[in-house]
């Protein structure tokens, strides 16, 4: 690898069009080595976009930065060569076994010593009971680790998921977690997009792009702390009529049922306290305050957005 310290990733103001489709909007983002950052989002966001940017399958309109040292938009032969990346197809060969996929793959690269780089993985990866069985034939899971295995077979330095757990089960969605929490002990870092919040919390930094906008970045805590976000859950009999006049106030932004308990959001402690305080005196329901979580977070800033885009049409 050519970086330099232990910054992996260090880009600013990338831009990205599709015709008149700015997909991703002045993306500055610097991630260091073993570190696991999670891209979150909706679909259309631009997650997947500005991955490609980073591995150089796409080349900026605009901006500068480094990828494992090399120039992102000069030097993507050189980032490929050290990249790691699985869409969020899995690709390989269905007629084809786990063994031989990754024989295939192994010469295209132009690997040495194949045999013992393919053996190595398979062991890394517990695949070695069933590297003589088709890929067609696997499950979801093994699917994915089949995926993983090809990712890491000429040994990258940066991986670059883009949603490698959609459709996968919780199990094997676990598994994959640690498999990825052992490559980055090892120094390997690790981009993800992924639209799972118990994921976004395993990941050590995350972002949320929305529209092609990083709309915040850091650890958990910092994004959830950012936005300075109030919650309280209350619980008591006929919730969904309770969810009903709720959400009819000015103050709250969001009014979720979480189990026996309905979580009441906004953003002004001082508005949302005064709105509340009616219904805190009501018999038979019990109020506490409650942190504030991840799913919180991104649904007030995709109301923060849309209310932006609207005023931005009616100006």
């Amino acid at each position: 690898m050519n970086a330099t310290g232990d910054v992996v990733i260090d880009v600013r103001g990338l831009n990205k069009h599709f015709g008149v489709n700015h997909a991703v909007v002045d993306l500055a983002l610097k991630v260091r080595r073993g570190e696991i950052f999670g891209f979150l989002g909706p679909n259309g966001s631009g997650k997947t976009t500005s991955i490609r940017m980073l591995c150089g399958l796409l080349t900026p309109d605009s901006g500068e930065g480094t990828c494992l040292g090399y120039d992102v938009i000069r030097e993507t032969k050189a980032i490929k060569r050290e990249v790691g990346y699985m869409t969020q197809r899995f690709s390989f060969w269905e007629d084809l076994t786990i063994r031989e996929n990754l024989n295939f793959i192994a010469r295209m690269y132009g690997m040495e010593n194949r045999r013992t780089r393919v053996d190595q993985t398979l062991a890394n990866l517990g695949l070695t009971a069933r590297a003589d069985q088709l890929a067609g034939s696997l499950s979801g899971g093994w699917k994915q680790r089949l995926a993983l295995a090809a990712c890491l077979l000429h040994d990258p330095q940066l991986l670059l998921l883009d949603e490698p757990t959609a459709g996968v089960d919780p199990k094997a969605r676990r598994d994959f977690w640690d498999q990825l929490h052992a490559l980055a002990a090892r120094g390997i870092t690790v981009l993800v997009s992924t639209h799972y919040m118990d994921e976004a919390e395993r990941c050590h930094k995350l972002g949320y792009i929305l529209n092609g906008r990083l709309l915040a970045q850091g650890t958990a805590a910092e994004v959830i702390a950012s936005q300075s976000l109030v919650t309280w859950a209350v619980t008591g009999a006929d919730l969904p009529a309770l969810a009903v006049r709720l959400r009819a106030l000015d103050a709250v932004e969001q009014v979720a049922a979480f189990g026996t308990a309905l979580h009441v959001t906004g953003s002004d402690r001082a508005r949302l306290d005064a709105a509340l305080a009616p219904f805190k005196a009501e018999s038979g329901l019990e109020w506490h305050e409650v942190p504030s979580g991840l799913e919180d977070v991104f649904i007030h800033l995709m109301r923060e957005a849309d209310a932006q885009a609207a005023t931005q049409v009616h100006a």
